[in-house]
């Protein structure tokens, strides 16, 4: 029997080994893990023409119909959750190539997220490093009681943000492309306009998805409109602020402090400005990675290529 060839691609840690029984599926699979980002197209043609399965995490590797077009036995993509904007579905429609999903976790993110709100309102990273330095208090910290958190999309991991936000006593305003006043009545946030998400917003996150009318919108104008002492966290996609913009708005204090999980370019280059900007905290993209996200994602690839032998492929993204 010729064994599908299957590759699991960008498992940065490691652990795709621990989180499937790739074992039982020994008789029909030959299973190649990559652990480093393979990089640019002609990389990635050279490393998985052969491949008949790929497996791919979130949008770390991009997966466009040019690509798709030049791997001769591809027959199933699947990708973890059910979205992934960087595969080309029209062309694997096209071809006939089963693309699937597998379930998820989305709490993890919006955790994260307030995590770095906590860190980066409190001033918590100076400190941690004034203790390793052997140094003691130098900053001073604010509280979040009465301040206004602002909410760029309002939807599961934007509403987790403000159950948050709501137990820690803050206002919580949103707003988005298609988020309507009566969505906002429901779940008592109140809603108001693009200009005054960052004019009222003492500290604004991002909950929204990268498209066409995301891409760039946070740029020097709008960066312009918050307040000096306000914080702006990002742990949706890179693209969605104008980067060089907001290292401007940083070095030049039209802002207090961002931090971002997400990045135009991921994973982020080691002498890369933003590692060197002042009043930014930066994490790797860690907001989906936990393991109970993790267990998800590598079953679900297990489960798929299973269903996928025995003909009858699951969680079919159309």
């Amino acid at each position: 029997m010729i064994k599908l060839k299957v590759a699991v691609l960008d498992d940065y840690q490691n652990v795709a080994n621990h989180f499937a029984d790739w074992e039982k599926l020994s008789e029909n699979i030959e299973l190649k893990v990559f652990n480093e980002y393979i990089g640019d197209d002609t990389n990635l043609l050279e490393k998985l023409i052969d491949f008949d399965v790929l497996c791919l995490m979130r949008e770390r590797t991009p997966l466009p119909g040019i690509l798709i077009n030049k791997l001769p036995n591809l027959k199933l993509v699947i990708t973890s959750g059910m979205w992934n904007a960087s595969i080309d579905s029209k062309t694997l429609k096209k071809k006939n190539i089963i693309y699937c999903g597998t379930e998820t976790k989305i709490h993890s993110t919006a955790e994260l997220a307030w995590a770095l709100i906590m860190n980066s309102w409190r001033g918590l990273q100076t400190e941690i490093q004034n203790m390793k330095d052997g140094n003691w208090q130098t900053t001073i910290g604010r509280g979040l009681k009465g301040n206004t958190l602002g909410i760029f999309g309002l939807g599961k991991q934007g509403l987790q943000v403000a159950s948050y936000a709501k137990a820690f006593g803050m206002k919580v305003i949103a707003w988005s492309h298609n988020l309507k006043q009566q969505d906002c009545e429901k779940v008592g946030v109140e809603h108001v306009s693009s200009t005054d998400l960052f004019k009222m917003s003492d500290i604004l996150t991002i909950h929204t998805k990268l498209s066409n009318r995301t891409l760039g919108y946070i740029d020097e104008n709008k960066l312009k409109l918050m307040k000096k002492e306000s914080v702006i966290v990002n742990t949706s996609r890179g693209p969605i602020i104008k980067e060089h913009d907001l290292i401007t708005a940083l070095n030049n204090n039209i802002i207090s402090c961002a931090a971002l999980d997400v990045y135009d370019q991921e994973p982020l280059p080691r002498d890369h400005i933003l590692r060197k900007t002042k009043n930014l905290i930066l994490t790797p993209h860690i907001g989906y990675v936990s393991e109970e996200a993790y267990e998800k994602f590598f079953n679900g690839y297990f489960k798929a290529i299973e269903a996928f032998i025995n003909k009858k492929p699951t969680n079919l993204i159309s």
